[in-house]
Parts: C-alpha cells; sequence; structure tokens
C-alpha cells in the first residue's frame, strides 16, 4: 500500500492562514480524515484492500483493490462490486452525520460543540451533492452501472458532474461576492480540477471503447 501527501495542501495551509481561517480549515480537514476512514474501514469489512492513501487539500483519498471475485458475481447489468461500491460510498456520510449528532450532546476537547456539529454536516451536504467522485455522485454511478451498466453510468455522471460545477460555480461566485470569503473561490477551484481529471478519463474511456468498437 502507498501512501502519498498531495502537495496543493501546502498552497491551501498557507492561503488560509492569510486569510486568518487556518483554524476553521483545520477542523474541516480533521473531520474530512474521520470522514474517509469511515470509507476505509467499511471497504476492509467488505473484504477490499486499499491500494493507496493520499493526504488531499480536502481530507484523504482512499483506492480499493477491485477483488476479481466481485466483478464476476453479476447484479443486474452490473456486479456485486457496484454494490460494495454504495455501501462504502454511504459509510462516510453516515460517519458525518453521527458525529454531528454525538457532539449535539458531548462537549468536543480541543474545539467548540458548534465547531465539531457544523462541520461535519458540512461535510455531509457537501459529499452527498451528486458530483463524482463525491459520495453522492459515487452512489448514483453504481446504482445507474446496476440497471443500465457502465457505459451509460459513465456518460450519465459525466453530463451530470459538468452540469452541476456550472451552477456551482455561479452559487460560489455570489458566495465570495457576498461573504468575502477566498474558501468559496478555492473550493470551486478544487472541485473544477477533480472534475476536468475525471472529465479527461472519461474521454480516455470512450476512446478506449470506440477502438475496440471498429476492430
Amino acid at each position: 500500500m502507498k501512501i502519498r501527501i498531495d502537495l496543493k495542501i501546502i498552497i491551501f495551509l498557507i492561503l488560509f492562514y492569510l486569510t486568518n481561517q487556518i483554524r476553521i480549515y483545520l477542523i474541516i480537514l480533521f473531520f474530512c480524515i474521520i470522514h474517509e476512514l469511515g470509507h476505509l474501514f467499511t471497504g476492509l469489512a467488505l473484504k477490499l484492500k486499499p491500494e493507496n492513501i493520499e493526504i488531499m487539500p480536502y481530507g484523504l483519498s482512499v483506492k480499493l483493490k477491485t477483488n476479481p471475485e466481485d466483478v464476476n458475481k453479476k447484479i443486474g447489468k452490473g456486479n456485486i462490486l457496484e454494490v460494495k461500491k454504495i455501501i462504502i460510498a454511504l459509510a462516510g456520510p453516515i460517519v458525518s452525520l453521527a458525529l454531528s449528532i454525538i457532539f449535539l450532546y458531548i462537549d468536543p476537547i480541543f474545539i467548540t460543540k458548534q465547531d465539531a456539529v457544523y462541520s461535519n454536516i458540512l461535510i455531509l451536504l457537501f459529499n452527498l451533492i451528486p458530483l463524482y467522485p463525491l459520495d453522492g455522485g459515487r452512489i448514483i454511478k453504481s446504482i445507474l452501472h446496476i440497471k443500465y451498466g457502465n457505459k451509460f453510468s459513465k456518460k450519465f455522471v459525466y453530463i451530470m458532474s459538468n452540469m452541476i460545477m456550472i451552477i456551482l460555480s455561479f452559487i460560489f461566485s455570489i458566495a465570495v461576492f457576498y461573504f468575502q470569503n477566498i474558501a468559496y473561490f478555492l473550493i470551486c477551484i478544487l472541485l473544477w480540477i477533480i472534475t476536468l481529471e475525471e472529465n479527461k478519463k472519461y474521454r480516455n474511456y470512450m476512446k478506449l471503447n470506440d477502438i475496440l468498437n471498429d476492430e
């Protein structure tokens, strides 16, 4: 298993420090890591092994190895692996929801109750945005994969993610102007980077698919 650190996290730390928002960023980053650990431990419970773990500006990025046996077990037009992906994607938001409820009744040690509750609610809602590869996008993609197949699910999620990013860009632009907060700008830039990377993967998939169909 490989463990890497995305150097963009240094840029985020510097920018949030210069704008006096380093405290809230570190709180959210901490709970994002716990959120991702929910995905990781659920994957382990489902007998999937971690291939690599990367520390990102928004927490952890965990890639799990595909079990060949899961791929061979069909369910609809997908396979049992897609069911596991749905369960794993749901695990993170469930962890964030559980933490937000727990901190309503238990005072955290190093931060305020308000920061703990609001941070986890924010992480919960953010990850349920139907934008791939956020949890909401992953859940939709796997459900569509099972019902309509891999190609349809990829195309639908590709279109959906780009449309949502256009809408979010408009919302974040208003938020930056209204609240005068650089955090909204940074989040928007980060989401666009992620979306453009997924767009590239989708286009490569379509090119490969076209080549195979031509043969």
